[in-house]
């Protein structure tokens, strides 16, 4: 409710999605070929994702953080964040990928294959950043810890994804490669689950 409330962050963070795109857009007369549009299209997931799901612990306060100790579990409250920046991120998506199909076209073959695609990788993303924001809102509130500890997790997830994405604009792929693939992002999904229930009380005792 708490997070529902701040509605001036989810207005701003549209605004910085349409806007991105619209210079994207201006900036790159015609269409851009499949390799290029699908690397934009990434690249911008992840700059929303930092302005969005990465901030999800720096904007606390400490007597909040005080007010959630006396309501709930460490382990309650972390999946709930979780959860929440994922619900997040994938409205954030899709509204990214709407807006990248009006401005900059849609050379994607495979619609419905895409958008499971880029639901899979903003779960993935915003996982990721959830756990490296609560680190950071623990160490003096240091945002810049975020992009240190977040970009060598994010990179290979970052690489998978884009690889297993091209198979959306048509390109030909074994089946077990893209099963291997899938299963490798659904485990570092699970890895940073595990990782921030295990992790956060700590950070929550401090």
């Amino acid at each position: 409710m708490l997070e529902l409330r701040q509605k001036h962050t989810f207005y701003g963070i549209l605004l910085y999605i349409a806007s991105t795109i619209f210079v994207l857009y201006l900036s790159m007369p015609g269409s851009p070929e499949a390799n290029t549009w699908n690397s934009l299209f990434w690249v911008i997931q992840l700059f929303v994702c930092v302005n969005t799901v990465a901030k999800s612990f720096l904007q606390e306060n400490r007597g909040r953080m005080l007010y959630f100790y006396s309501l709930a579990s460490p382990a309650e409250f972390i999946i709930a964040k979780l959860l929440f920046n994922v619900l997040l991120m994938a409205i954030m998506s899709m509204v990214s990928l709407l807006l990248f199909f009006m401005f900059l076209e849609n050379p994607v073959s495979e619609v419905p294959r895409f958008i499971a695609i880029v639901l899979l990788g903003g779960t993935s993303i915003s996982l990721v950043f959830t756990l490296m924001s609560a680190i950071a809102a623990r160490a003096q509130q240091n945002a810049a810890l975020i992009a240190i500890l977040g970009f060598p997790v994010i990179l290979p997830i970052l690489l998978l994804l884009m690889q297993l994405s091209k198979m959306a604009f048509g390109e030909a792929f074994r089946q077990g490669a893209i099963l291997q693939i899938f299963g490798l992002i659904a485990l570092l999904d699970i890895l940073v689950i595990a990782m921030s229930v295990i992790l956060f009380p700590f950070l929550w005792k401090d």
